[in-house]
């Protein structure tokens, strides 16, 4: 009897032995995070604004602001020259407008990565009738590229009516604003990114 529980134990001790817990998930486990995503409607206009967040954008340069659709189908100012750590600030005016990033090559179409995936940013789409939405749109400036950007509301072409506009223009080259909006004009139909991204949401300091 003696024998038959000492050889139980054993055998229950070195399966203990053999499997030590290190506080480490094993090597088929999975990590799972949830991100909330913003979708726009690209075919009329939206009246939802996607919410504010509690990130701040950096502050460490200087802040450009930028009014899309002042007095007209525009961003002023569309031209802006911005140094590496500066802010652009994009405040909306009525009824309806986005900033979205494009290439110079495809106006009023999202930016893609070599792979094909929407790698620019994106506001979404900011409703208002009061003299500007509640939410600003903010973009850090991480280098000296040039960055195409537009309107992508497609209730009366936005974009192929001229609201487009960029930071960092190469001036001494042949890929100006002017001829992004000539390309624009016969784009057809703009597109919207799938989600907001690329920069922070945030109220307004203006309100």
């Amino acid at each position: 009897m003696l024998s038959t529980i000492s050889i139980a134990v054993l055998s229950a001790l070195s399966l203990v032995h053999a499997a030590p817990f290190t506080g480490k998930p094993s090597a088929g486990a999975t990590t799972i995070s949830t991100a909330s995503t913003y979708k726009s409607n690209t075919t009329s206009t939206t009246t939802s604004t996607p919410p504010a967040s509690k990130v701040k954008p950096s502050t460490h340069g200087a802040t450009h602001t930028v009014v899309a659709g002042l007095g007209s189908l525009r961003f002023a100012p569309e031209n802006i020259v911005a140094e590496i750590g500066d802010n652009i600030e994009v405040h909306f005016q009525p009824l309806n407008h986005s900033i979205a990033q494009s290439s110079f090559s495809s106006p009023c179409t999202p930016l893609l990565d070599i792979s094909h995936y929407e790698s620019g940013f994106f506001s979404g789409f900011m409703p208002t009738n009061m003299t500007e939405a509640p939410n600003v749109f903010t973009i850090d400036v991480v280098n000296k590229d040039p960055i195409w950007f537009y309107c992508s509301q497609t209730k009366g072409s936005h974009c192929q009516m001229g609201m487009a506009g960029v930071v960092n223009q190469d001036f001494e080259g042949e890929e100006t604003l002017k001829v992004y909006k000539e390309m624009a004009v016969g784009t057809g139909v703009s597109v919207s990114p799938k989600r907001v991204q690329g920069g922070v949401v945030a109220l307004s300091r203006n309100l």
